[in-house]
Order: structure tokens, then sequence, then C-alpha cells
């Protein structure tokens, strides 16, 4: 007969979390109460990762998306090597960090966005989920403009006019979905790998010096005129907020066996997965930033080069691969570019999508979501284009990701203290080892963007041409806008969580806690989110 169970916390006290049981005498249940568990166990482990892959690779997308590609080529152009240890770092803590997030969906059947909705008071929430939109937009800046530069040099139109067609794409998108999205991703897949192709054929041809390259990729320095700059736009455009919502809401599209060996066993495929794909887009990244600093500081650069090196942006960079495709660089780079926007579009419209629903209980069509979305990030990229041009619209690339950087407490302090709680996790909460090592990174990127954002508003404060009065009150605006943030990240640090939401599935035999079966009560799957079914990921 079955029945729904409403499982006692921990803490004693009762969750929001159901979980369907099926009762079964003892004498009747026999092998069968094993048979879910024992499948999943008896099958081989290449089979069951096999059955997990698809979440890490469609949220690997966004660390290859223009954003991305726009500061490896200006912190390459500007500085050589010398930040790739910014790339080694960030995709490390982004490998740690996303697997975190794989774990906290796995380990509770919520997302991150649900447990922020469950933890925090209504105002807090609010100010959360309006961060979380914030930082989808940001995120897709860099595309709106990326697709914009990738029709100016297709078809020379002028960049403001590709960002207005960019509102088309989503169409254009949608009606490419109707022959399958998972077709639609090999293919969006295979021109940025193109992409790829291109760097690492133009990276073999250039030859890097080696000794310097892995010198840049283990010797931190920040010397020369905005390093740091460009070290913390480096980081926004690897580690994004909205990426932490995504991953761990994708994961839960998957049926996870109800026990402590089969979710430790799921969160093991989902890191081998993530580790596999950030591996790739750590090599995509060193080789755009190697190449683009070969080029670029190479003693014999003729004059026009040397002209786009020194405003180096996605719509002048085709150059970099003249030596590898010759007179269809331009040709080759613009469809992959265009590929590039494209892809990072559907990892964007999926965080809005659960980051909606997380905080507000609200759904959207898919593409009434990317439409809003991209309307939202047209304005200001075609203010920008119409004022600047491209250098001005390249410029907003490097802002967006500075925007994304500083964002990234408001999702990472509630991941780290959530991934950490035995009121959350159980016993699936992290060692103590990731527990200081997540905080230690994470505080130091936040310690930076602190650090960055103060200094360089007094420094544009002391040499600005502006009157003092003008000065003064843009201080008087500004630097308690500073202490707000400040004070805002110090509050979720240290506010004490206070919703208990793990499961214990029994608290009197452990052996049977092991197993995901209690007496002669079976443990089925883990809750299935039929609401997040629909994810076009393979079953």
């Amino acid at each position: 007969m079955a029945s729904l169970q409403q499982q006692q916390g921990s803490g004693g006290g009762n969750t929001n979390r159901v979980v369907a049981v099926v009762q079964t005498p003892p004498a009747a249940a026999g092998n069968k109460e094993f048979d879910q568990e024992d499948q999943f166990q008896q099958e081989p482990g290449w089979k069951n990762f096999l059955k997990h892959v698809g979440p890490g690779f469609l949220v690997s997308l966004a660390y290859l998306d223009p954003g991305n590609l726009e500061t490896d080529l200006q912190a390459g152009a500007n500085h050589g090597y010398e930040l790739l240890w910014v790339i080694l770092i960030g995709l490390v803590f982004a490998l740690i960090i996303q697997s975190l997030a794989a774990n906290l969906g796995v380990s509770t059947g919520r997302h991150l966005a649900e447990h922020c909705k469950a933890e925090y008071p209504i105002f807090v929430k609010l100010c959360l989920w309006i961060l979380a939109e914030l930082a989808v937009i940001a995120a897709d800046i860099p595309e709106v403009i990326g697709t914009a530069f990738a029709l100016n040099i297709l078809f020379k139109i002028p960049v403001w006019v590709g960002v207005l067609c960019t509102g088309c794409s989503t169409l254009l998108l949608l009606g490419l979905q109707k022959y399958g999205v998972r077709k639609l991703e090999l293919l969006i897949a295979i021109l940025v790998f193109i992409m790829a192709a291109c760097f690492f054929g133009e990276l073999s041809y250039v030859k890097p010096p080696a000794k310097e390259v892995m010198k840049g990729m283990f010797v931190p320095k920040l010397r020369g005129q905005g390093a740091t700059g460009d070290a913390i736009a480096l980081l926004g455009a690897l580690v994004m907020p909205h990426n932490l919502f995504l991953h761990s809401a994708l994961v839960l599209s998957r049926k996870i066996p109800n026990s402590v060996r089969g979710i430790n066993d799921t969160c093991r495929y989902f890191l081998i997965e993530s580790g596999f794909a950030l591996f790739v887009a750590f090599l995509i990244n060193v080789a755009v930033i190697s190449v683009s600093g070969t080029v670029c500081l190479a003693d014999d650069l003729s004059s026009e080069n040397e002209d786009s090196c020194r405003d180096l942006t996605l719509n002048s960079a085709s150059f970099l691969l003249k030596n590898v495709l010759g007179k269809s660089s331009s040709t080759v780079y613009a469809i992959a570019l265009l590929a590039s926007g494209q892809s990072s579009t559907i990892t964007g419209t999926y965080a809005g999508q659960f980051i909606m629903q997380g905080f507000l209980e609200l759904k959207m069509r898919k593409w009434t979501r990317n439409l809003m979305t991209r309307c939202i990030a047209i304005t200001p990229s075609l203010v920008v284009s119409i004022i600047g041009g491209s250098s001005g619209a390249g410029r907003l690339i490097i802002i967006a990701s500075m925007i994304l950087s500083f964002e990234l407490p408001f999702a990472l302090i509630p991941l780290l203290k959530f991934s950490t709680s035995s009121t959350k996790m159980g016993p699936h909460k992290n060692s103590i080892y990731i527990i200081v090592f997540s905080w230690i990174l994470g505080l130091g990127i936040i310690g930076i963007n602190i650090y960055y954002l103060s200094t360089a508003f007094v420094g544009w404060l002391i040499d600005n041409d502006l009157p003092k009065v003008g000065n003064v009150f843009i201080g008087i605006l500004v630097f308690p806008l500073m202490a707000i943030y400040v004070i805002s990240v110090i509050y979720l640090m240290f506010r004490k969580d206070r919703v208990v939401t793990f499961i214990d599935p029994t608290k009197s035999d452990p052996i049977a806690m092991e197993n995901g079966h209690q007496g002669g009560v079976e443990m089925q799957n883990a809750p299935y989110r039929e609401d997040l079914a629909d994810i076009p990921l393979p079953n």
C-alpha cells in the first residue's frame, strides 16, 4: 500500500520534503526491496556515469561564452602570460563550487534558489532574487555584443544594428529547437570546438615559450596598469553566480537512489563529468590567452596588428588566426563567435527560469523568459554601441564581467553555508578540507573585489576633472552603497541557518540507511522533480 511519509530532520523538527515509500510486509518483500538499489550497483560504472552526463557540459558552455573570449583576449594582449594563474585558480575554484552546487541538489532534492527562499527572511530573499536576475542579465550582455560582432564581421552591418538583430536570435533558437534540443546543442558544441581547434592550431604555429606559459600559470603576478581590473574581469567571466543556481537544478533531472551509497555515487559521477568539462574549458581559455599574448607581444608585429592589439576586442580578434586560416579566418571566427553567444543563451535561459521558479514559485515559458532577458540586456548594449561603437561595446563586456564578480558573494556564500550544514546535507556535508579550502578561495575573491572597488573609486575621485562639489556629491552617494555591500556580505556569512531540510531515512538502523530501506519499508528513488523533467538532457 502506497503512502506518503513526512520525514523528521536531524534537529527533530518536521521538514517540508516528502518521500514516497511503499509499505511491504517483511515476509512478502523478499529480494524485491533490493532490486532497484541492486540494479544501480550492478550496472557497469561507465553506464551509470553516462546516465549522469549532461548537466556539467551544459554548465561548462558558460565558460566559453563571448565574455570569456573578450577577457582572455585582452588579458593576453595587455599582460602576456602573467594572468594565466587567474584562469587556473578560477577554474579549480569553479570545479569545487560547481560540484558543491551539484551535491546540494542531489543530497537535498532542492536547488539553491529554493533553499534561499526557505531559509532567508522575505526582504533578504527578495534582494537575493533581484541580484540573481541582474547576474543573468549581466551574463547576457556579452552574448548580445558577441552576436552583434559576429554579424558585423559576416555581413558588415553596424554593431548597433547587430545588437537589435540579437532579439531575433531568440526566435531563431526556438525555431531550431523543434528539430531536437540535443541536436542543436551538438551543433553549437561542434562550432565552438571549431574555434577551439583554430586557437590550438594557431598555438602550435606561434609556439609560445613553454617556460613563460608555465611561469604565468603558477607564479601569481599583478604588474602593469589595469592588471587588477583585468584579473577581476577574468574571474567574473569564469565564476558566474547564475551558474551555481543552474547546476544545482540541472542535477535534479536525474533519478537518484535514495540511499547514502546511491547519493555518494551520483555526486562522484557529477564531479567527474564537471571535471572533464571544465578541463576542456581550461585548455581553451589558456590557448586563447597564449595566442593573444604571443602575437601581440611579438617583436616583428606589423603596425596594423599593433593598433589592433592596443584595443583588442571580439570584433578585431580574427587577425590572430590568419596564420592558420588565411583569408577565411574572419568568416570561421565569426561563425564560431556566433555559436558561442547562442550556446550561452541556453544556459542563461535555464538559469533565469530556475531562479524565478525557486525564489518566487513562478514559471514562464522558455521563449518568454529568453525574450524578456534578452530585451533587458539589449538596452545598455544598444546605447553603448551607438555612442562608443565597437570599442565601447567591448569595454561593456569587461564591465559586465566585473559586475558578475561583484555579485558572486550573494550566490556563493549561501551555497558554502548550505553545503557545509548538517541540517541541510546530513552525512553528505563537505569534509573539513573542502570547507576550509572553499572558504579561503571564496573570501579571497570577495576581499579582492572589495579592495578593487574601493581603490578604483577613490582613484577615480582623485584624478577626475569634476568640480569638488560634484566629487563630494558622488562620494556621499557611493560610499554608503559600498558600506551596504560589505555589511550584506558580512550578514550572509555570519547569519545562522535556521531551517532544517535534511531527511534522515532512518535513525535506528545505519545499515538500513546505507542500503536505502528500513525493515519492511522500501525506500524508492529520491523525490523526482517533475517540474524539472522537461530539461532537454538525455535520460
